[in-house]
């Protein structure tokens, strides 16, 4: 019932302010896909992901990682701030579940990334937390910024950190060694940092980034995530959102320096 109401004020919400130029959705999920270009189990993940990125009721990322770069290839886009956010998760999960290709949905439940059934199934779980996508998260650009607005849900607890991600939306990779050598691989909505913008504490707040701070390495997206917890202690996703910001040329290698990067 308590979910009822919250997806109801969400979608009144977003009806009231379409007209304003804000990229609104209710999204039902956030997936982050944990893969690596090491990982020869983690193509069809890939690919499940990028089905995904296009189902505008779905915020999916791709958290590309460096844990097998050792077999030969050195992976161009992952930040190892990755790799600590997937033992985070696991260490609150108390199960030590740490492996590729993994998506974590909502920040709770996890399952094989090339397995789209069981994200279907484990999005559905989720959905029995009233707390889980329940707040608003609104973005909107214009005279050069990027702006941010998280509402307050009247009656709700919840409490977290806000987080902006900016994204290459779409990203090809020729793999020249490794267990996926001689495979060009594109990656979706592709994290190439993150960035804290604050904390949510129950009220509405709003927050101004500059594009010309975020356009960089192929960026030409932005994800937007509330989440309980810490960066270190991650807890479930309370609000999402996700919106073009900019049209760039993708490359076929990205640099991986210069964002701030989680665990670091």
């Amino acid at each position: 019932m308590l979910r009822s109401r919250l997806a109801s004020a969400a979608i009144l919400l977003v009806s009231q302010i379409v007209s304003c130029g804000f990229a609104t959705a209710a999204p039902r999920a956030v997936l982050e896909l944990f893969t690596s270009q090491g990982c020869s189990s983690c193509p069809p993940a890939d690919k499940v992901i990028g089905q995904f990125a296009k189902d505008p009721s779905v915020v999916a990322l791709s958290l590309p990682m460096d844990i097998w770069d050792y077999l030969g290839w050195r992976d161009t886009l992952a930040l190892p701030g990755h790799a600590v956010r997937q033992r985070a998760y696991a260490k609150m999960r108390g199960d030590r579940q740490v492996y590729t290709p993994q998506v974590v949905v909502n920040g709770d439940a996890h399952v094989l990334g090339s397995d789209r059934g069981a994200i279907e199934q484990a999005i559905a779980q989720t959905d029995h937390n009233a707390a889980i996508m329940s707040v608003p998260v609104l973005l909107s650009t214009g005279n050069g910024d990027l702006t941010v607005t998280v509402k307050a849900v009247p009656g709700s607890p919840v409490r977290g950190e806000v987080w902006l991600c900016p994204l290459a939306t779409a990203v090809g990779v020729a793999i020249g060694r490794g267990e996926n050598g001689g495979l060009k691989i594109t990656y979706h909505n592709v994290v190439r940092g993150w960035r804290k913008l604050g904390d949510f504490v129950g009220a509405d707040a709003t927050w101004r980034v500059p594009l010309a701070e975020i356009e960089r390495h192929s960026v030409d997206g932005a994800a937007v995530m509330v989440q309980e917890g810490t960066r270190t202690e991650p807890g479930i996703v309370l609000g999402a959102a996700l919106t073009s910001i900019k049209t760039q040329p993708q490359q076929t290698t990205v640099d991986n320096r210069g964002l701030t990067q989680p665990g670091r």
